[in-house]
């Protein structure tokens, strides 16, 4: 099964990745600026994207696009623009310089605010600067100040607040997890607690964003919350003092066998090469001796955590990736400064059309060098570098400043018209289901010009993401509809409450102890089968005989006749895995889910002869001489 199909809808992943994609590789309150700040806004910009942007700029397109920004949400619907300061007919206009194109920038934007004094001017300058944008690459935009902040946050790999991963359930703060080692995990919270109270004031029918505003908080600060725990007659109250608490790169790290190392990255934020170095050597020091790392999935981050991780598998001097600008400050090589820790270890890299960006330059190293083995389906394709520029109001703007080049001289760059982001980033799921039929197509398309070659000769390809040495096909069985149903529903959070609700002591004296003994030996009881079938049913599975395949409709999932009992080892697998979430962190969750679903991971162990072929081509082939290719 497809880790990323099988997650969830292909929408509701578009979503969750494409912060990552559209933000770079490298206590905020929102006001209604005043016009003067609105216009600083508007120069701010438009000077960052002249100074800095990695091709040269059109004053003129930038004009054009954020006077058509500046309307297109406009409230009065029967505004007449034209002949007007606004209007959007700009015939043969020419903007020479900057100063040019504020002055008329300001005379569209007084217009309005003169004569529409209904519009709210700070998000019609909002507007602007999207538009503004839209003459640009998908990768360069206008960050408004709430998201801002939670970009930031990823990026920087930690918050500070108790120290938990929730979900609200029936109106009810639930935990799913406490963070290993945060505050709220030494007082002892436990997954399952419900919190129905924050400083004493009820917390029950809080949203997402009030749980946020009321747990996080400065390092030191305090917070009183009090606790419904199943089983206990009366809440406990605690007093939990707030600190610093990571948010994890490194999803897991484990052994899939004796020898075999297993690290999945969900991006590359600042903390990214520490979590890996630190997961690599607990698996050394228990006899990791090749390594799979998983990329899959993976939309990027910081080009200084991509260039560190890739360090690690290749000898002092290597180079590693470059960047090309018009600015000869954002041109740069970037080379191994040392020997790297694991430049010996054999490894396999997993990637598919969710890695982007710093994942791409990873997986470009160590296929141009003959490193190691890319395994999976071709990657998305960005290789535009972004850097950050705050603005007057703590929005900010991420411009392109350069573009990535791997060793072979490759960029890996898809292509992108100036019509919107949105059929950029939906190009993946436009690509042939097939992976092999993908890549057939993108290589039956590649011009010359866009081959290139490994060290040892081998022929890889630019203008559309990293194309695989072997070509993994995921299972895309309509089965995954059962617990997309499951995942939406929230039916396995759900069961795995009520169980540890009833057996909590029970089975944690007999399994929290081992956890690999219970990723072995756990199954579900009858009754237990049962109770899942039947949250099922009260969610509005239906069983139909005259259907031959699962569909979703109306908010029900439809399944023939015999179906669920034929796949019930899918739903009865997430449950475990859910289970070992809520009992033993996130981490644990994907060993267990791995070892259920992830059929990538199934073929690995099959392709460690051809690494080992890879290893004694390269030492025997040298790379030809390449001219042109910069």
């Amino acid at each position: 099964m497809s880790f990323k199909k099988f997650l969830a809808p292909n929408a509701a992943i578009l979503i969750l990745l494409s912060v990552f994609w559209f933000a770079g590789v490298d206590t905020i309150v929102k006001s209604h600026g005043s016009d003067r700040e609105n216009i600083q806004k508007y120069i701010q910009t438009q000077r960052r994207i002249i100074d800095n942007y990695v091709d040269k700029v059109d004053i003129s397109e930038l004009y054009k696009s954020s006077i058509k920004g500046l309307v297109k949400n406009l409230k009065d619907s029967t505004a007449m623009l034209e002949g007007t300061p606004a209007d959007t007919a700009f015939g043969e206009v020419t903007i020479s310089s900057l100063s040019e194109s504020v002055k008329r920038f300001e005379d569209a934007y007084l217009y309005l605010a003169n004569n529409y004094p209904n519009e709210n001017m700070y998000e019609r300058t909002e507007d602007a600067l999207r538009g503004m944008f839209k003459s640009l690459d998908p990768h360069s935009v206008y960050i408004e100040p709430e998201q801002s902040e939670d970009i930031e946050r990823n990026f920087e790999g930690k918050f500070q607040g108790i120290g938990i991963q929730f979900n609200i359930i029936q109106d009810t703060i639930t935990v799913i997890t406490p963070i290993s080692g945060g505050p709220s995990d030494q007082l002892g919270i436990r997954s399952g607690d419900r919190i129905i109270a924050i400083n004493d004031s009820s917390a029950i029918g809080f949203e997402n964003e009030d749980v946020q505003d009321a747990l996080l908080g400065p390092k030191g600060s305090k917070v009183d919350v009090t606790i419904k725990r199943p089983k206990v007659k009366d809440p406990i109250e605690f007093t939990i003092t707030r600190d610093i608490i990571p948010i994890y790169t490194v999803d897991t790290s484990y052994m899939l066998d004796d020898k075999t190392g297993y690290i999945k990255i969900n991006r590359f934020a600042a903390t990214t090469h520490e979590e890996f170095m630190e997961a690599m050597q607990q698996m050394k020091d228990i006899g990791m001796e090749q390594i799979v790392l998983d990329l899959r999935s993976n939309p990027g981050g910081y080009l200084a955590q991509a260039v560190a991780i890739a360090e690690e598998f290749f000898p002092r001097g290597t180079k590693l990736v470059s960047t090309k600008s018009r600015h000869t400050r954002f041109t740069n090589s970037y080379y191994s400064r040392r020997d790297g820790e694991y430049k010996e270890e054999p490894v396999i890299v997993l990637i598919d059309e969710g890695s982007a960006s710093a994942s791409e330059i990873v997986s470009g190293a160590i296929q141009d060098h003959d490193r190691g083995l890319i395994v999976g389906r071709r990657s998305f394709g960005k290789g535009l570098v972004q850097q950050q520029y705050g603005l007057v109001d703590s929005s900010k703007i991420r411009v392109t400043i350069s573009k990535y080049y791997t060793p072979s001289g490759r960029l890996i760059q898809k292509p992108y018209s100036k019509e919107g982001s949105e059929s950029y980033a939906y190009e993946i799921y436009e690509r042939n289901d097939d992976p092999n039929g993908d890549v057939k197509e993108f290589i039956d398309h590649v011009p010359d010009s866009l081959r290139y070659y490994t060290d040892a000769g081998r022929t890889v390809y630019g203008g559309g993401g990293v194309v695989p040495d072997k070509i993994v096909q995921p299972d895309t069985s309509q089965s995954a509809l059962v617990v997309n149903f499951m995942m939406r529903e929230q039916i396995a959070f759900n069961f795995v409450r009520n169980y540890l609700d009833n057996y909590d002591e029970e089975f944690r004296s007999k399994w929290e102890g081992d956890f690999e003994q219970f990723r072995k030996d756990f199954t579900w009881d009858e009754k237990d089968k049962q109770e899942i079938y039947a949250m099922f049913k009260d969610h509005n599975m239906v069983v139909a005989d005259t259907l031959t395949d699962p569909t979703f409709r109306n908010d029900s999932l439809f399944v023939p006749k015999g179906h669920y009992e034929e796949i019930e080892w899918m739903p009865l697998g997430y449950a475990k895995a859910s289970l070992a979430r809520q009992v033993w962190g996130q981490k644990q969750f994907y060993p267990v889910f791995q070892d259920i679903f992830d059929n990538v991971l199934e073929k690995v162990g099959s392709f460690w002869d051809e690494v080992h072929a890879l290893e004694e081509y390269a030492a025997n082939h040298q790379k030809p001489v390449m001219e042109g290719k910069d």
